[in-house]
C-alpha cells in the first residue's frame, strides 16, 4: 500500500528534541521574570535611585533572550538530529537486513554490538528470525527436489516398460500390465502421502476428542496380518489417553508408527508393544520394537523425509516412499505435541508421542 510523504523519523525526533529544549528555555526565562524582574520598581529613579529601573532591564535583557532563545533552537535542531541519528541507527541496520531478507538473501545476520538494550532484543530476535526462515526455505528446497526425484522414478520406469512394449510387441501383456500396476500404486501412494504431509504441516483439520487407546487397537487390528505373515508379535496395552485432534490424522500416525516397527524388526521372531498411557494433562503413546541396533547418529535423521538409512532400506512389497516416519512428525507438531526417537541398547527403535490430554 503506497502512502504519502511524510517526515521521518529523525526529523521528528530532532523537532520534538529542539521543541523540548526551545520551551524549557522558555519556561526559564518566564522564571526570571516572574521572580526577579517584577520586584524592580518601575520608575525613573529605579532603586534608591542608583539601581536600574524595570525599562532598563527589560531593554537590556530582551536582546540577550531573544539571542539565546535562537541559539537553543539551532542547538536543539542540530544536537536532536545528531541525537535522533546516533539512536537510530540500529533501525537502520535492521531496515538494511530486511531489504536484504526481501531480495532472497537470508543468510545475512545483523549481529549488534553492544550492551543489551530494546534495540538489541529486536536485532536479536530479528537474527533468530532469519535463521528460523532460512532453515525452513532450505528444508522446503530440499523437501520439493528430493520429492520431484521420487516422483520422477516411478514416470520413468513406466516410460521404460511402455518404450519396451512398443520396440517389443511380441512381448507378455500380463506382466506388463503387472509391472505398471505396481509403478502406478507406488507412484499413488507417494503423492498421497505428500498430500498428507502437507496438510499436517498446515494444521487446517477440525478437532474432535481422540482415544489414543482405541485408536492403536484400530491400527494394531490393520496390520496383524503383516505382523503374522512376519512372524512378529504385535501386542497393544496400557490405558484410556484421550486428546483434541484429527482422528483421521492420529490414525494415519499410529498406523505408520506401528507399520515402520513391524517392517524394520528383526526378520522372526520379534516384537512391537504399543502402549498408551495418561500423565496429568499430557496423553502419551510408546511404540516399541525389537530389530537391528541402530547408530547414534542415524535416529535423528529418521524424520527428514525421503530419508532412508542403510538399515531401513527394504527390498520388498513394504519398501515405503521414506515418509512415515516424516509424516508422524509432521501430524504431531500439527497437534502441538513432541515425538522422541530413542534406540534400543538390544536393538530397534523406541518412538514415544505426547500429546495435549483432553477430560
Amino acid at each position: 500500500m503506497r502512502r504519502r510523504p511524510g517526515l521521518s523519523a529523525r526529523l521528528k525526533l530532532a523537532l520534538s528534541y529542539a521543541g523540548f529544549l526551545f520551551v524549557a528555555g522558555a519556561l526559564l526565562l518566564a522564571v526570571v521574570w516572574w521572580f526577579l524582574l517584577r520586584y524592580v520598581p518601575d520608575n525613573s529613579q529605579g532603586l534608591l535611585g542608583i539601581s536600574p529601573n524595570r525599562y532598563l532591564l527589560v531593554r537590556t535583557f530582551a536582546p540577550a533572550a531573544a539571542v539565546a532563545m535562537a541559539f537553543l533552537l539551532v542547538f536543539g535542531l542540530l544536537g536532536g538530529w545528531i541525537l535522533a541519528g546516533r539512536m537510530l541507527r540500529p533501525l537502520t541496520l535492521i531496515t538494511d537486513a530486511a531489504r536484504t531478507a526481501g531480495r532472497g538473501s537470508l543468510s545475512h545476520r545483523i549481529r549488534m554490538e553492544g550492551r543489551q538494550d530494546e534495540f538489541r532484543e529486536l536485532s536479536d530476535a530479528f537474527d533468530s528470525m532469519l535463521e528460523q526462515l532460512e532453515s525452513h526455505v532450505a528444508e522446503q528446497q530440499r523437501f520439493a527436489a528430493n520429492a520431484s526425484h521420487e516422483l520422477r522414478t516411478p514416470l520413468a520406469i513406466s516410460r521404460t516398460l511402455l518404450d519396451v512394449a512398443r520396440k517389443d510387441p511380441g512381448q507378455d501383456r500380463g506382466e506388463l500390465i503387472e509391472r505398471l500396476y505396481a509403478v502406478n500404486t507406488r507412484a499413488i501412494d507417494l503423492t498421497e502421502a505428500l498430500l498428507l504431509l502437507s496438510r499436517g504441516d498446515r494444521g487446517n483439520f477440525t478437532r474432535e476428542g481422540v482415544d489414543l487407546s482405541l485408536v492403536a487397537e484400530e491400527a494394531a487390528e490393520t496390520l496383524l496380518p503383516l505382523a503374522e505373515e512376519r512372524r512378529i508379535t504385535l501386542e497393544v496395552t496400557g490405558g484410556a489417553a484421550r486428546t483434541s485432534g484429527s482422528a483421521e490424522l492420529l490414525l494415519r500416525m499410529v498406523t505408520n508408527l506401528v507399520q515402520n516397527a513391524v517392517v524394520h524388526n528383526l526378520p522372526a521372531g520379534g516384537t512391537v508393544t504399543v502402549r498408551t498411557e495418561a500423565y496429568g494433562d499430557t496423553s502419551v503413546l510408546r511404540v516399541e520394537n525389537t530389530g537391528r541396533v541402530l547408530p547414534p547418529d542415524l535416529v535423528p535423521t529418521l524424520t527428514e523425509p525421503f530419508r532412508r538409512g542403510t538399515e531401513r532400506v527394504r527390498t520388498d512389497e513394504h519398501a515405503g516412499v521414506g515418509l512415515g516416519l516424516a509424516i508422524v512428525h509432521s501430524i504431531v507438531r500439527a497437534h502441538d505435541g513432541t515425538l522422541d526417537l530413542a534406540p534400543r541398547p538390544a536393538g530397534g527403535l523406541v518412538a514415544t508421542v505426547r500429546l495435549p490430554a483432553v477430560p
